[in-house]
Formats: structure tokens, sequence, C-alpha cells
């Protein structure tokens, strides 16, 4: 954060490493429980444990930009939407990511990358059809505010532990089943119970995993917003853009906004109808209503002498 002008947010940091710290704890507990239940198998939760944090890591950006439909777009395909990415990245003093567009209506932006060097930004064609250009740089500062916090990198990783969960249990489960325990008749109660167990601990495990990561994605919803408003000193035009997005996703089609709801915890604003997203506990956003708020008070800062 010390390279770029996007105001910085000791909660959000001191919240990452607890996250961090804590999804990281997790991870050691549940292979150790796995290890311990399913003996035989722990080369296989060894190689797999290993190989999905690996390619996760390093390859996360290009899933997720894939599994989003992300196309990476040059200057002259679209130039407004590179130019006011050149402008921001200028503002805030950062290095410019690579700029790409989803052929979706749905209203959207989000943003990826492990680092700056390999962070996308890339927003929807329902998101360019809908927005005017200050508003569309409100979302653009937003999505560069995560790229500049770290917290995309962070979100990733937590949220991998949850898929890990499943993944290992199944594999290890299997494996116990079909030859990992021992094959002796007085051994099947001990399978069975071990299988059990094994599924309690990743429901566990996954719960924990799931609350942490919401709670980590409402805060950082809103240092994103606070730090785009702030390096833009517009953020009337943020909350225009929030008001229009939110308000359109009620005339999405509800099979369209079914496949965008996967990656809300990435989005700019979920994909959900506003009346569900206000009857949903467990948001990756926080209400729309909190975010207003938040803007019309920042709006009164900058307008103080």
């Amino acid at each position: 954060m010390a390279r770029t002008r996007f105001a910085p947010d000791r909660g959000l940091t001191n919240r990452m490493l607890l996250t961090m710290f804590m999804i990281g704890l997790l991870y050691v507990v549940f292979v150790g429980a796995l290890l311990v239940l399913l003996k035989g198998a722990w080369p296989i939760i060894a190689i797999v444990a290993g190989g999905l944090f690996i390619a996760q890591f390093w390859f996360s950006d290009k899933i997720a930009a894939f599994s989003m439909g992300a196309r990476e777009v040059t200057p002259e395909e679209y130039p407004g939407l590179h130019g006011a990415v050149d402008r921001l990245c200028a503002l805030a003093n950062m290095e410019k990511p690579r700029v790409a567009v989803a052929q979706s209506d749905v209203p959207n932006a989000f943003a990826t990358g492990r680092n700056e060097k390999n962070a996308v930004v890339c927003v929807t064609t329902g998101l360019l059809r809908r927005l005017e250009p200050e508003e569309l740089e409100g979302v653009l500062a937003h999505e560069l505010s995560h790229v500049a916090h770290k917290d995309v990198m962070v979100m990733t990783i937590a949220g991998f532990l949850g898929v890990l969960a499943g993944i290992i249990t199944r594999v290890g489960v299997q494996f116990g089943l079909f030859g990992g325990f021992d094959r002796r008749d007085n051994q099947n109660d001990n399978t069975a119970i071990a299988a059990l167990v094994v599924i309690g601990v990743s429901a566990v495990v996954y719960s924990i995993s799931f609350l942490l990561t919401r709670l980590l994605s409402r805060y950082r919803e809103l240092s994103a917003d606070r730090s785009a408003a702030l390096l833009t000193g517009r953020p009337s035009a943020l909350a225009s853009a929030l008001t229009k997005v939110t308000g359109q996703m009620a005339a999405i089609p509800t099979q369209d906004l079914r496949r965008a709801q996967p990656f809300n915890a990435f989005y700019f604003a979920p994909a959900l109808k506003p009346s569900e997203a206000l009857s949903n506990a467990f948001s990756t956003h926080p209400s729309l209503e909190k975010r207003l708020e938040q803007l019309g008070r920042i709006t009164a800062e900058l307008g103080r002498p």
C-alpha cells in the first residue's frame, strides 16, 4: 500500500492478517485430523492438499477470469475503458493491471490476481452500457483499490480451504473405504465411524471458513468504496453507480443471476434480486443502505473547509 495513493486501511489489514492466521490454523488442524483418521491415505492427502494449494495460489487469477468469462481487451477495442483505467492508475500511482471485458448483461465488475503485476480488472458489457463515464470511473477505482490493498489474494486463499475440505474428504473417505484401512471384518465399524468423523470435521471446517470469508468480504467492500471515493474525490458518482447497478439487478433474468452468484465475493455488487439481498444474512456484501450511508459521510467530509 505504501506505493499507491489509495487511502490505507489498518482495519482491513488487521482483518486480513487475522483471517489468514485463522485460515492457516484451520488448514493445519484439518489436514492433521485427516492424517490421524485416514492413516493409510496420508500420501494422497499430502499430494492433493499441496497440489491444490499451489495451483490455487499461482493460477487463481486465470481460473477466476476464465470462470467469469473475462477476455482481455486492447485499447483499440475499448479506448474509453482503457483511458479510464490509465487515468486512475496515474492518479493512484500504481501499475496498470490487465483490462478485460465479460460478455454478460449482468451489470458488474471484479478484480483478481495475487499482486499488481498479474492483476486483472474486468467489467461486463452490461455495466458499460448502463453507466456514465464518472460512474464507471468510480467502479473501476473500487476494483483497483482491491488490487492495491491485496485483499483479492487474501479472499482467494481464504475461500480455498472450503473447497479443499470437500475434495480431500471425498478422496480420503473413498480411499479409506476401498483400501486405505485394514480390511479385517472387525475394522468395518471403525471405518464407518472414521468416515462419519471425517465428514463432520469437513463440515465444521467449511462452516468456519465460510463465516471468516463473509466477515472479511463485507468489510473489504466498504474499505474499497471509501478508498475509491477519496481517490476520485467523487463519492456521489460511486453512490450513483451502486444505486443503478443494484436496481438493475431486478431486470436481469433469474437464470443469469444464478450463473453469476458463485462469484459474488469478487463482484462489485452481489448478483441478487434486491429482495434477496435484503434477506441474505450471510451476504458477501454490506447492504446498499450501509454503503450509501458511508459515501454520504465522505461527501460531507470532503465538503468541509
